[in-house]
């Protein structure tokens, strides 16, 4: 499997918006092709990608475990599996983008799970970095990645609530054995001069701070008008913040 960038983060934190620049980042510094992956059930990392996602994995197993004997003659059914899996892989120039849609239902998932699970193992192999979009518990990341992050990124919004789901998430890593090579926390929509409580509260955490991102109204016009990220200028402060923060942490 190629490097793993993970982000996560509470809702509203801006957690899509760094999955975004990040996987800017790789694309325009020759670290292609890149698998994007959406692994928040409140998906929005395509829409941010100017991608309009119509299917995903979230769909294909519901689909698949309502008629789960329905098969094109002469193929069995993992062979159907990975047929439907490849159908909602969206390939782009750079990166691929694989969304993981609404969690399990109703019945066992078990088989349909392990044949994504390998799938998603398999796929990966094929690309330096997989850039995930995960929700704040780290579940499903721990599932798809063999338990191996090679950057963990926590953002936080400029708020001491934003601050504390991110403690959870440090809290729950240490549960779920996953093995990270770097962590830290982002801290987005960040004031130019943060007060003393909030920088006191990164410090108890026992957390580095990786970046501070600032507030920014391009970023925001081009959110507006639902254009993608990979499109935003070089001299937009949010693409500067995460250009500086991964120029550090990835090794040319």
């Amino acid at each position: 499997m190629g490097k793993v960038i993970a982000v996560a983060g509470k809702g509203g934190t801006g957690k899509t918006t760094i999955a975004c620049l990040s996987l800017r980042y790789l694309v325009k510094n020759g670290y292609r092709p890149v698998l994007a992956l959406d692994a928040d059930p409140n998906s929005n990392f395509g829409e941010s990608l100017g991608i309009n996602v119509e299917r995903t994995i979230g769909d294909i197993r519901e689909e698949f475990m309502r008629s789960p004997e329905t098969l094109p003659a002469g193929m069995d059914k993992i062979s159907y599996l990975h047929v439907l899996l490849n159908q909602v892989l969206i390939e782009r120039d750079g990166f691929d983008l694989m969304v993981m849609g609404r969690q399990e239902g109703q019945g066992c998932y078990c088989m349909v799970n392990n044949v994504f699970r390998q799938f998603s193992e398999d796929l990966a192999k094929n690309y330096g970095y997989v850039i995930a979009d995960n929700e704040a518990g780290m579940e499903h990341l721990s599932r798809r990645t063999n338990g191996r992050i090679d950057i963990l990124l926590m953002v936080s919004d400029y708020s001491l609530r934003g601050l504390r789901a991110v403690k959870r998430i440090y809290e729950l890593i240490n549960t779920l054995g996953l093995h990270i090579e770097t962590k830290g926390l982002v801290v987005n929509r960040a004031a130019k001069e943060m007060d003393a409580t909030f920088l006191k509260e990164v410090e108890d955490m026992g957390l580095p701070l990786l970046a501070t991102i600032l507030e920014d109204e391009t970023l925001m016009a081009f959110d507006r008008k639902r254009q993608s990220l990979i499109e935003l200028p070089d001299t937009a402060p949010s693409v500067i913040g995460v250009n500086n923060m991964l120029d550090r942490l990835i090794s040319k």
